[in-house]
């Protein structure tokens, strides 16, 4: 069992996803945006954080550059539906391990949590 964080201003992706992951035996909490995720970092301190980029007040890239402040090494799904190729490429500097387009496939993304939380 791992403990997910996910961090989305959207409540139906945000119950959406919290309820797949507790189906899955994780412990999950949620955040509505990036200043409730990074105070729940310290807290809660998950295994892998699925979050959205655009979000009001701190947006995915600037919530990230928070996250990795205080934790170089958990495991970040980044989402969005808007394929910025700028935003792309810095959370891919800030070591996100994938990057999902939304809407996304719930069992593309089911799968692809499995094998990252299978090499952490």
């Amino acid at each position: 069992m791992a403990k997910i964080l996910i961090v989305d201003d959207q409540l139906g992706v945000r119950r959406l996803l919290f309820e797949t992951f507790r189906e899955e035996q994780h412990e999950v909490e949620m955040a509505v945006n990036g200043e409730e995720a990074v105070l729940l970092l310290k807290s809660f301190q998950p295994d892998l954080i699925l979050m959205d980029m655009k979000m009001p007040g701190m947006n995915g890239i600037e919530t990230l550059r928070q996250i990795r402040g205080l934790d170089s090494e958990v495991g970040v799904i980044m989402m969005t539906a808007y394929g910025d190729a700028q935003n792309m490429e810095q959370a891919k500097e800030l070591g996100i391990l994938h990057y999902l387009g939304k809407p996304f496939d719930l069992f593309e993304l089911r799968d692809r949590v499995r094998e990252i939380l299978t090499n952490v």
